[in-house]
């Protein structure tokens, strides 16, 4: 009945508001598993530095690697923070596609027509070319072309500035700002003279390099988990 009703009236419009707010909701849940990684990768690399921080101070023969290590932790934790940023970007524009597309859709209801809106179009091509949203975006934008809210979809519009910003880019003065925040009154919790006794120096220095061989393996896996996140 509803194909029927399709081929001699058009679309339902309410039927194709809320296909487009599932498609929308979808995104959205996306979004929120992978900012919530991230969230968790934050917390797990933070710790990772004050940790080894910490054991620059007990052990000072570790110290230059330690040093390293903190160093690499924080390029991570870099990473992980403007990839957060652009999520969380993503999110703020797929929310506000989501209210404009409602009120286009109320103002067709008012004044049965529609007017496209370069706003929308804009904010859709923007996040069509996120890798984590890019199928179901297309399926919207295709949704949103035969509600006549945009214009067809095209792929080669013009890139956005905000996601050709070069994500590797460590530069050592924002490594140093992760660090000056993640260790500020962290320091002062390891003793100032951690190893007074010879006797203690061989255990407590094979314990640093098998913490320092684990936090490794870890590093890899959170590298990937970051690169699954941009997939």
């Amino acid at each position: 009945m509803e194909s029927l009703k399709a081929v001699f009236f058009g679309p339902d419009p309410q039927a194709q508001m809320r296909k487009c707010n599932a498609l929308i909701r979808q995104n959205t849940r996306q979004l929120d598993r992978d900012l919530n990684q991230l969230k968790t990768l934050d917390s797990k690399t933070r710790q990772y530095i004050i940790n080894a921080s910490r054991r620059a101070q007990r052990n000072p023969s570790q110290a230059k690697q330690a040093l390293n290590e903190t160093k690499t932790f924080a390029r991570e934790l870099v990473r992980i923070r403007k990839q957060t940023n652009r999520l969380s970007t993503s999110r703020a524009q797929l929310q506000s596609v989501g209210m404009q597309v409602n009120e286009a859709f109320q103002v067709r209801k008012i004044q049965g027509s529609l007017q496209k809106s370069t706003a929308i179009m804009k904010d859709v091509n923007t996040l069509v070319r996120m890798p984590e949203l890019t199928s179901t975006m297309h399926q919207l934008s295709t949704e949103l072309v035969k509600a006549g809210i945009i214009e067809e979809y095209v792929d080669e519009a013009l890139p956005d500035d905000s996601l050709m910003e070069d994500e590797l880019d460590e530069a050592e003065e924002e490594v140093d700002k992760i660090l000056q925040e993640v260790l500020q009154g962290k320091l002062s919790q390891a003793p100032a003279n951690p190893v007074t006794q010879p006797v203690e120096e061989i255990p407590v220095a094979a314990e640093p390099e098998e913490e320092f061989e684990d936090q490794e393996a870890t590093l890899s896996q959170m590298r990937d988990r970051l690169e699954a996140l941009k997939s």
